[in-house]
């Protein structure tokens, strides 16, 4: 636990934020609890990202990714695990809300789409990390990724660039992949954002057929 504290502090407090609101959450199910605790612990750690990218140059973006080296692998399959199980989670949750009050399915559907949205940009993040960390570890003489114009000292918008670019258009766009290894990571990018594209637009309709059906 302290070695997850050490390497990987915002997600760490993330999680910690999540776990506390979902146990205090005033919610009677617990699938409700669970989802609240989620959304919780995912945009408290998407702010966290969000202040730490405003705020890192490329030289800042190279000392953590060699600080964070230590378990990247688990932590990324873990948080990938969760955010698809989110999913899941969402469905259980919108086949109970048919027979909700006009007011209160509005309401629903809303946190419906918060949980959607921050799964979805939460996958985009955390990959965009574990890019940053296996380009500014990688040992060869060439670099991992190819970015365009000859940049070889991205930061962390160079790198959420990238993986949001996977994560929209399943495609890797001006951005070279130059190993086997990061091949396979984009790969599992793309299926997963594949599943919860689709998942978005399965959401989409039905919600649609919840209000004007």
């Amino acid at each position: 636990m302290s070695l997850l504290v050490r390497t990987h502090p915002r997600l760490t407090l993330g999680a910690l934020i999540g776990l506390a609101v979902g146990i205090l959450a005033p919610a009677d199910l617990l699938i409700s609890k669970i989802l609240i605790g989620w959304n919780a612990g995912v945009w408290s750690y998407l702010a966290l990202m969000c202040w730490l990218t405003a705020r890192s140059r490329a030289d800042d973006v190279k000392r953590i990714a060699e600080v964070e080296d230590e378990n990247a692998g688990l932590v990324l399959f873990m948080v990938c695990i969760a955010a698809i199980a989110s999913l899941a989670a969402i469905t259980f949750s919108l086949a109970g809300s048919k027979d909700l009050e006009t007011g209160r399915r509005l309401l629903h559907y809303a946190f419906t789409g918060l949980t959607v949205l921050g799964s979805w940009l939460l996958i985009g993040v955390i990959f965009s990390v574990h890019y940053a960390r296996l380009y500014y570890t990688w040992g060869g003489k060439e670099p991992a990724l190819r970015f365009a114009e000859g940049l070889t000292i991205p930061n962390y918008w160079d790198f959420l660039y990238f993986s949001f670019t996977i994560g929209v258009a399943v495609q890797t766009s001006d951005v070279g992949v130059a190993t086997r290894e990061l091949r396979k990571i984009v790969l599992a990018q793309s299926l997963i954002g594949f599943l919860f594209n689709t998942a978005i637009l399965g959401f989409s309709i039905n919600i649609a057929a919840g209000l004007f059906g």
